[in-house]
């Protein structure tokens, strides 16, 4: 079963869709199996991250803002693409350095995530934007 979930950001952060991905397995009436997530854009991404602590979520924010800034800041004056404005190859840059698709494994038709683990999409752009995250679930 491949199926599209559509999420809308206001702007950089985590987004939990984690309630979203854990319906999957019983709307492909698979039990056992894998799910494997996609998103179908460049300047986000998705991550398994701790969903107990809010600060967790804002240090991650913190982390990346910091290691990756906006063009216009001296440090990124190397960058040549920046016709998209100076959020936008950053955006890539972060993408990059995480993931664009996950696996994860069910049984008995429970998503195997861990005690304290989420599913974010981790939106690296300052304004909204719609993104599609392609679930497939093979049995």
């Amino acid at each position: 079963m491949i199926t599209t979930l559509t999420l809308q950001t206001s702007g950089p952060g985590l987004y939990d869709f984690t309630e979203q991905v854990k319906q999957a397995p019983s709307d492909a009436g698979i039990d056992e199996g894998l799910l494997t997530l996609f998103v179908r854009h460049t300047s986000c991404s998705l991550l398994i991250q701790e969903n107990a602590d809010p600060d967790v979520l804002a240090d991650l924010n913190e982390f990346f803002r910091r290691l990756v800034p906006h063009t216009d800041e001296t440090s990124m004056s190397w960058v040549r693409h920046n016709s998209e404005g100076p959020d936008d190859m950053p955006a890539h840059i972060k993408a990059a350095l995480t993931q664009t698709s996950l696996s994860i494994p069910v049984q008995n038709g429970t998503v195997m995530l861990g005690t304290w683990q989420g599913i974010y999409l981790f939106e690296h752009r300052d304004r909204p934007h719609r993104r599609e995250i392609v679930l497939h679930m093979g049995g």
